[in-house]
């Protein structure tokens, strides 16, 4: 039998854990992430780095022609920014394990 896959961590379940491990009440743990979510916001256009985990970049994709899936008709599609976030190869590694 299959098992159901685990739910994502909400934010109150990762201030919990950060507040047991690092002995400081749920309250200042859950500044903590709100501090880093902003940093994150702020710095992206820069690049962003949580070491270990990844870094948040912001990319310029060029214009392309794309086509409308229910016509087939081409359209074009413009230049936009987009954030990407790169998975640190720690990170890879030590979810996929390595090679």
């Amino acid at each position: 039998m299959a098992k159901a896959p685990a739910k994502p961590l909400t934010k109150s379940q990762i201030a919990t854990e950060i507040a047991e491990r690092a002995e400081v009440s749920k309250k200042t743990a859950t500044e903590i992430l709100d501090h880093i979510a902003e940093l994150a916001y702020k710095h992206a256009k820069h690049s962003f780095t949580l070491p270990g985990l990844g870094k948040l970049v912001l990319v310029a994709r060029k214009s392309r022609m794309g086509r409308n899936p229910a016509t087939g008709e081409e359209i074009k599609i413009p230049a936009k920014k987009v954030v990407k976030f790169r998975v640190a190869k720690a990170a890879k590694d030590a979810i996929l394990g390595t090679k």
